[in-house]
């Protein structure tokens, strides 16, 4: 259900942007780097101890997840939706999406998946070498399995 609700949301974001695809899969992801940016931002922020660690550890959790968004050039979090023609990922949670922020062609589009102990990496390799790298958690309610499974198929 909530899956559907993500392929929707994405199919409604591609027919605003004047693309003609069908999306097949769709699920959360954020950049590379995001989860462990906020586990080093928490062990940082934390360092003082006490509420003040507490608080430090709390802003640098967030605050590291935010840094691996702004170094790779993307949003904290996107959609990113399998469509027969291309992978596309808009900036947004769950079934709301906004701007369109990539576009891979599928045909030449070389997919590598790394296992993390908490999320798993997608990289994307367009025909042209240009790479987004992603990461999904693996919890189920991101549907991010979705979008591996499309990509593997």
């Amino acid at each position: 259900m909530a899956e559907q609700k993500m392929v929707d949301a994405v199919q409604q974001g591609l027919e605003q942007a004047g693309i003609d695809d069908r999306v097949i899969a769709a699920g959360q992801f954020n950049p590379r780097g995001h989860s462990g940016g906020m586990v080093a931002g928490a062990m940082v922020g934390g360092d003082a101890g006490g509420i003040a660690g507490a608080a430090g550890g709390a802003a640098g959790f967030a605050g590291g997840g935010l840094a691996a968004s702004i170094a790779r050039g993307l949003p904290e979090n996107m959609v990113v939706g399998v469509g027969e023609q291309a992978v596309y990922g808009f900036k947004g949670i769950q079934s709301r999406v906004g701007e369109l922020v990539f576009t891979v062609p599928r045909e030449g589009l070389e997919v590598n998946v790394h296992q993390r102990i908490d999320v798993k990496v997608l990289e994307l390799v367009g025909p042209d070498g240009a790479k987004v790298e992603l990461e999904g958690n693996r919890l189920p309610l991101t549907h991010s399995k979705d979008v591996f499974e499309a990509l593997a198929g």
